[in-house]
């Protein structure tokens, strides 16, 4: 595995070395969230019994950072690695494509904790939040930083250039995140988007760890696991084909 803690290092450095640009930027675009919505909405929603929108509102935005910069690590890493054609001294050494892709889910998964925990602590001084159960907290923000590592990758390898990575980014993942629940309970919504929302499993990424920070949810935490958890599974081996067919990568 000497392939995989090489690449794994390397990944780590490219986000670290411009951490003011992948860390403390998202965390300052959750923490505007937050002071906007709580501002406009505090006081006029209340989404669960005896828990204030605000309080309501920052599992939400952490969850919603973790999976969005996961995203980001690995797509922006490999489509940039093909644009300008770096992705050759990767592809040379003797790496097999299970270390390549345990490499970059890895970074993928610390780089969206990393900017989860730093939201966390930010909107802990402008919002008083316990942990319930922070073992579902951990869980779920493992597996929904993979999935969207995993993605990731998917989108890095088809992507030739950088406006298709953003067509990706613009049209699939952020709409699927802003309608995940992370500023409203699916309940306060008309049947027919309550229905649209279970097809979304982006959703069940966010209900259950706010489930950790509340011991309540929409769903239950269960479903939400093995829904997270069956995705994972599907893209992975996609994502893997993907990989060691060469596809897009090797001419």
């Amino acid at each position: 595995m000497s392939g995989f803690a090489t690449l794994f290092r390397k990944e780590l450095l490219r986000f670290w070395k411009v951490a003011f640009q992948t860390i403390a930027a998202p965390v300052l675009t959750s923490l505007l969230y937050l002071v906007i919505f709580a501002q406009a909405l505090e006081g006029r929603i209340q989404v669960y019994e005896r828990i204030p929108y605000t309080v309501f509102l920052l599992p939400g935005l952490v969850m919603m950072s973790v999976l969005q910069n996961a995203f980001a690590n690995s797509s922006s890493s490999i489509a940039q690695s093909k644009i300008t054609g770096n992705i050759l001294f990767v592809l040379l050494p003797p790496i097999s494509h299970v270390e390549f892709f345990v490499a970059y889910i890895s970074a993928a998964i610390v780089r969206g904790l990393a900017v989860g925990l730093g939201v966390l602590l930010v909107g802990l001084w402008f919002v008083p939040v316990s942990l319930v159960a922070p073992l579902w907290v951990l869980c779920f923000a493992i597996l929904g930083s993979a999935l969207l590592g995993a993605l990731g990758i998917v989108a890095g390898v088809w992507a030739d250039k950088f406006d298709q990575l953003a067509v990706f980014q613009n049209f699939i993942i952020m709409p699927l995140t802003f309608l995940s629940g992370v500023f409203y309970s699916i309940h306060s919504l008309p049947p027919v988007w309550q229905t649209l929302s279970h097809a979304n499993p982006f959703f069940y990424m966010i209900d259950g760890f706010r489930y950790g920070f509340f011991g309540v949810s929409d769903v239950s935490p269960v479903l939400s696991l093995g829904v997270v958890a069956g995705a994972l599974a599907i893209v992975s081996a996609v994502t893997l084909r993907m990989l060691s067919s060469g596809y897009k990568l090797r001419a």
